[in-house]
């Protein structure tokens, strides 16, 4: 049950995501598509490994350093240093870097943090019974 709701969370993130890249402009461009792909990535993940983790703050964690990496590569320019000319390709790796944009990932992943931790933490000081 777990994995379609992530498969359907996904898919709508997936499809506000191409929307959000072919027809929005100014901050919802910007911004708004940047937040919502560490969504998205948490969800894809998700819906393949829907198991609990051994710790729950794993996942979003990986999830945000991946997502600095690519942002950092992009200041490297990943892209033209590889010789990646694929139009789709640049624009799902990124040409240019953001410092704005490793904020918006922050902010993206800390509903993926609070899933996360509901789901699969542990409450400190509370007692076994």
């Amino acid at each position: 049950m777990k994995r379609a709701i992530y498969a359907v969370l996904s898919a709508l993130l997936l499809g506000i995501e191409i929307i959000i890249g072919l027809y929005a402009t100014g901050w919802i461009r910007i911004y708004l598509g940047d937040v919502l792909v560490v969504i998205l990535l948490y969800t894809l993940i998700r819906t393949v490994s829907p198991e609990k983790p051994d710790k729950w703050f794993i996942l979003p964690t990986a999830i945000l350093v991946f997502s600095f990496a690519v942002e950092y590569l992009q200041l490297w320019g990943f892209c033209d240093r590889l010789g990646i000319t694929n139009k789709l390709l640049r624009i799902i790796i990124g040409t240019g870097f953001s410092p704005v944009d490793l904020l918006c990932y922050v902010i993206g992943i800390l509903p993926c943090f609070l899933a996360e931790f509901f789901a699969f933490g542990k409450i400190p000081f509370t007692r076994k019974k």
